[in-house]
């Protein structure tokens, strides 16, 4: 029997179902070979039984302010055999000291927890992870610098907080700030003749409503004799969006703020789960620029408990909706719509626009704050808050160079966001009835439960791409052809989704 489980006149110890745990491998998700060290550091763990063991250091509960370019890695949270932020952080804090060998091979051993999760590909300039931490490595001075040593660039801690032993990184986060760019051209109407325009014109005729091209101004756009995609697309990065265009778009994204009913924005819950009400604290939508050839806008979403299932997810689809409707000429109404109880097909906007900015702590810098405001911060009960802004040079340096930079290269190189949208207009079913100058959900874009579709939208994965490493390693076809089918109705438990908050 494994020396560490513990024994009784009953026989070894046994699980909750009743099975014994005697021979179950010991949990972990490291290799069990000792890992390199570097000469003068201090571990734990790992040597000869006839080793002295080095002296144990003390730990502290302690808060990481990191961001990361999250390219190349499978989303934040560490997963078996996949390269993740988590995961390359703690080998580099393993590796520096900050975490002894007794606790390298399993994370949970130092209660290893985040404020926000990221999808594959997504970046942050600013993220929370919280641990315990040997925060006095000896012979180290720059205990940052230190860690940061392991790290490659694309990842960066920005600072260590101490904080309470009963810090929770996500649960005492208040609210989260996420920023999503996206070229304007998206903002010009369906191409003529294409089979979205053709079918919402069917449909608004049929109804007896006016033309659904959304601006006057973009209409001659398309008046420009046939020419190939990469012709279209080159004209489309010279076009500027007009000024009632970004004020329409402002008027719609406002509609998001409140608090309202998002299961049309999520995947796996029913309208009537009381977990879809969300409160969105305010909605910014910046004025256009142009970097290169292209112009671009960002909207900045702040949103209190944020949100729910995977949060990327759910902003992708947000933003689909205001596009969609925008382009359209769909009043802001349809916002409003989209909170009731019919069910309806939103897409997803790319992920190559998505950025986490950083996660905000208020009530918990209140707590500590009346707390320590009276200590001297040498004393050993002394919390600091939790504040990104103190690093801003530092973080809009990075996001500069491993984020912005990125995303811009990409799509100028791939056209991701016009191949989405000639995706979009491609698609000639019903689900997308929404998009009409009524700003009202017919009947044939309700998805009901259990009846199948005609011609259900899909969703391709190949829009979940985040650099031009992934296209590469999928071939350039990637963005051309039809990918495989992402299936957005998955079984999802609902302590798996209360798991994937934030």
């Amino acid at each position: 029997m494994d020396p560490r489980e513990k024994c009784d006149a009953t026989g070894p110890p046994r699980s909750r179902k009743g099975k014994s745990r005697a021979n179950r491998p010991r949990r972990g998700t490291r290799a069990e070979s000792p890992q390199p060290q570097n000469d003068g550091e201090a571990q734990e763990g790992g040597q000869d039984p006839q080793t002295p063991k080095p002296p144990r250091l003390p730990k502290r509960q302690t808060a990481l302010l990191l961001g990361f370019c999250g390219t190349g890695c499978s989303g934040m949270q560490i997963q078996p055999n996949l390269r993740t932020i988590e995961g390359v952080l703690f080998e580099a804090l393993v590796r520096a000291g900050a975490v002894s060998q007794d606790n390298a091979d399993d994370p949970v051993k130092v209660n290893l927890g985040r404020a926000a999760r990221t999808d594959a590909g997504v970046h942050a300039a600013g993220n929370l992870v919280s641990m315990k931490l040997i925060t006095a490595v000896p012979g180290i001075k720059d205990w940052v610098g230190h860690v940061n040593s392991f790290l490659p660039p694309e990842i960066r801690v920005w600072g260590k907080v101490r904080v309470q032993n009963s810090f929770n990184a996500r649960t005492s986060c208040d609210s989260r700030k996420y920023t999503y760019f996206f070229p304007t051209y998206l903002l010009l109407p369906p191409k003529p003749d294409t089979a979205l325009a053709n079918v919402l014109k069917s449909a608004s005729s049929t109804a007896q409503t006016q033309d659904i091209s959304p601006q006057s101004t973009s209409r001659p756009f398309w008046d420009a004799p046939p020419a190939t995609y990469e012709d279209d697309l080159a004209r489309k990065r010279t076009w500027r969006v007009g000024s009632d265009a970004v004020e329409a778009l402002r008027a719609t994204a406002k509609k998001y703020e409140g608090t309202h009913n998002f299961h049309n924005f999520t995947v796996g819950r029913e309208f009537s789960d009381r977990s879809n009400q969300r409160h969105m604290l305010s909605i910014e939508v910046s004025d256009p620029a142009v970097y290169g050839d292209t112009e671009w806008i960002s909207v900045l979403f702040h949103g209190q408990s944020f949100m729910f299932h995977q949060v990327c997810r759910s902003i992708r689809k947000m933003m689909s909706a205001l596009v969609l409707s925008c382009r359209t000429g769909t009043p802001s109404q349809i916002i409003d719509e989209l909170y009731g109880p019919r069910m309806v097909m939103v897409p997803k906007m790319p992920a190559l626009g998505l950025l986490l900015e950083y996660p905000i702590f208020e009530t918990y810098n209140k707590r500590v704050g009346a707390h320590s405001e009276k200590l001297d911060q040498s004393d050993v009960d002394y919390r600091p808050g939790i504040d990104f802004e103190i690093h801003r040079n530092s973080i809009d340096e990075f996001k500069q160079r491993y984020i912005y930079d990125n995303m811009r290269n990409t799509e100028d190189q791939c056209g991701v966001f016009d191949a989405w949208i000639r995706y979009v207009d491609s698609y000639e079913g019903n689900d997308l009835l929404y998009l009409n100058p009524r700003g009202i959900i017919p009947a044939a874009a309700v998805i009901k439960k259990g009846v199948r579709r005609s011609a259900p939208f899909r969703e391709k994965k190949r829009f979940d791409i985040t650099s031009l490493t992934d296209i590469k390693q999928e071939g350039p076809a990637t963005l051309e052809e039809a990918g495989e089918d992402e299936n957005d109705e998955e079984c999802l438990t609902k302590g798996k989704l209360e798991e994937m908050e934030g």
